[in-house]
């Protein structure tokens, strides 16, 4: 699906996900996760770090944040 171009219906999360709702052929409604598009604006960072780095430092800290809620809720076990 490369270099294709489709008409956007929406942005909504579905299941769970970021995902932009398009016109597909003959028509049909589909979807496809937001983050497979160019729907966004480029990542600078991902752009400044030459895509060497996996992870930005504000999504690690966010992700410590979430395992630290989940492991106070007893969602998460300590290893």
């Amino acid at each position: 699906m490369a270099d294709q171009e489709f008409d956007v219906v929406c942005r909504r999360q579905h299941w769970g996900e970021d995902r932009v709702v398009y016109v597909g052929p003959n028509g049909v409604l589909r979807s496809i996760s937001a983050g497979l598009t160019d729907v966004d604006p480029p990542d600078e960072f991902r752009r400044a770090a030459g895509d060497t780095a996996s992870f930005r430092t504000i999504d690690l800290v966010e992700l410590c944040d979430l395992l630290e809620r989940l492991r106070g809720q007893g969602g998460v076990s300590g290893a």
